[in-house]
């Protein structure tokens, strides 16, 4: 395939951080590659290099052509202003791709974009994009606050693009479903996995045992023979003593004994240098650093409460804001334990839902009851609500020296450097900021978590630790989330919110799709079989009816049936 991007020996440092060190690569036609790393490993910067919107150090970039049409999705996404241009240069495609996304035609009316969510601002920028056919798509974050249908009209989309694309994301199911290879940023250095998201942890995984292995096999031959050595200096030093002794007359007669101890020192140091020659002539040409262990983070939430049957009930809620319903006639209930997903589309009522259970909100109609003794602890999806003039440490109003002492360990287990508790939180990146609120919640004694968004802004080793955790938790969970395997894995139980209703669901995501699709299948099929026997019945009435005299009794009983059957067709198809 065709060379479309390429990198050559890229250096780029911001003080005396070196964030990428002599990268390379190569990018081909139509193909599909996830760009990986830690927060802060570089992915962004490197991005910024491609778009030319900073300079490398050292190195170049090469596009062929060199004029490539790009589409550029950056992770914090606000560029409404300009709606009137591309409605006028590419209205129709705009509004068809918005549709798909589940943006109503209303929406791109400039008035009403202040109104947008999060994830309806997201869905109309990549619209855009797909609207100006480029040639090379790049994406960071896509899927951040994107629903299901936005996530499964995405991947579609990118498997079946003509173009490249380059995917920075920590969404594990999207970039398994979308990409055919890897850039993996580590320690300022890029390495290449072929395959999706699985197969690279795989085989990173498989490289890092192997390396282990030779690494540990190299270090016991070095033990062994510096014990040697060791064994030999002793030996050399022992005939060395025996060479140097004076003794008695008869003993200094004896010269020859002297000399012969004096040879077999020295022939006993002549062996400890080539021995010590070999190792390092050896160690200098096959020398096995030690492999670099992944950097481990760790979370941990505990249910410190004791607990009643259920946490909450719902008799008949409803939600309205003027004109708008968002549910209605809605009843079911939350157990305490249970872990409970709250998923439908954007716009339908999720963040509302959350709000009334905060008493940040009120129902509209019917009732919710909240266990009094149930202590709440909810992680917004906005990181932007921390109080940004405060340090870490000050946000975290630690009381004494044992809550500090606790703070700091989480801190170094979440793998925050020391050096970013003396920044403002107005300094700190969004995954910093998001583990900074997962650090309060820590601290807090809570039995219930309500997540909204949680593995947002986090990177992929997080977004693994944190369902880790989150999967022995002993507490309530409420988790909304477009993260597919969060929920898939986390969640026993879904509340839907779908056509104006809160639905309780009593099984998981994947079972739950299976039994819909299986549902919709079979309805289908009951369709196909009764148009079938629809189309027959047509048959045979106008068999009948082409016999008869118009003006009939039995003429007018037998088109009336005709157009009965002829409706129901028309309803059907």
């Amino acid at each position: 395939m065709t060379i479309v991007i390429q990198g050559k020996k890229l250096n780029k440092s911001f003080g005396e951080s070196e964030i990428l060190k002599d990268v390379s690569f190569e990018i081909r036609h139509n193909e599909k590659i996830g760009l990986v790393g830690w927060n802060g490993a570089g992915k962004t910067t490197l991005v910024k290099i491609l778009m030319k919107m900073i300079e490398p150090d050292n190195g170049t970039i090469t596009m062929r052509p060199s004029q490539l049409k790009i589409g550029y999705l950056p992770q914090a996404t606000d560029n409404m202003l300009s709606i009137d241009y591309e409605l006028r240069e590419f209205g129709k495609q705009l509004i068809v791709t918005s549709k798909q996304l589940g943006l109503q035609k209303e929406s791109l009316d400039k008035e009403k974009l202040i109104h947008l969510s999060g994830g309806e601002r997201l869905k109309l920028s990549l619209a855009k994009i797909w609207a100006n056919s480029p040639e090379v798509i790049i994406l960071d974050e896509p899927t951040n606050h994107l629903d299901m249908q936005g996530v499964k009209w995405l991947v579609e989309e990118v498997r079946d693009y003509a173009g490249t694309a380059i995917i920075i994301s920590h969404d594990r199911y999207f970039l398994d479903e979308t990409v055919t290879k890897i850039f993996e940023l580590e320690y300022g250095e890029l390495k290449v996995y072929e395959g999706n998201y699985t197969s690279y942890r795989i085989e990173k995984q498989r490289m890092y045992e192997q390396e282990k292995s030779i690494y540990e096999k190299q270090k016991r031959k070095i033990e062994s023979i510096e014990k040697q050595i060791n064994t030999m200096r002793n030996w050399s030093e022992k005939a060395h003593r025996q060479a140097g002794k004076g003794g008695s007359n008869a003993e200094n007669r004896q010269m020859g004994l002297r000399e012969f101890e004096r040879a077999k020192a020295k022939k006993k140091d002549n062996q400890i240098k080539s021995k010590l020659k070999r190792l390092n002539l050896e160690l200098s040409k096959h020398e096995v650093t030690k492999p670099k262990e992944e950097k481990s983070v760790s979370f941990q939430f505990e249910s410190f409460h004791k607990r009643g049957k259920r946490f909450l009930e719902a008799k008949g809620i409803m939600k309205q804001f003027g004109d708008k319903l968002l549910f209605e006639k809605s009843h079911f209930f939350v157990k305490h334990g249970e872990r409970v997903g709250l998923l439908g589309a954007n716009g339908v009522g999720k963040t509302t839902f959350i709000k009334i259970l905060l008493n940040e909100e009120i129902l509209t109609k019917g009732s919710l009851w909240i266990s009094e003794s149930t202590k709440i602890a909810y992680l917004s999806q906005d990181v932007s609500d921390l109080p940004e003039e405060k340090t870490p440490l000050e946000y975290l109003e630690l009381e004494d020296r044992q809550q500090e002492t606790y703070a700091r360990t989480l801190i170094a287990n979440m793998g925050i450097q020391r050096e970013i508790l003396q920044r403002t939180i107005a300094q700190l990146s969004l995954g910093e900021r998001t583990r900074i609120k997962l650090i309060h919640m820590i601290l807090k004694e809570n039995d219930v978590l309500i997540l909204d968004e949680p593995t947002n802004h986090l990177d992929l080793p997080s977004r693994e630790e944190l369902e880790r955790t989150l999967s022995h938790y002993t507490g309530t969970l409420i988790i909304i989330s477009h993260d597919r395997y969060l929920i898939e894995r986390l969640c026993s139980k879904l509340l839907i919110i779908e056509n104006n209703k809160i639905h309780q669901i009593e099984m998981g995501l994947l079972e739950y799709e299976e039994r819909k699709k299986k549902k919709e299948n079979d309805e289908e099929q009951n369709m196909y079989e009764e148009l079938a026997l629809i189309e027959t019945k047509i048959t045979e009435l106008l068999g009948k009816i082409s016999i008869l005299k118009m003006g009939t009794e039995e003429y007018k009983q037998i088109d009336e049936a005709l157009k009965m059957y002829i409706e129901k067709r028309r309803k059907l198809k």
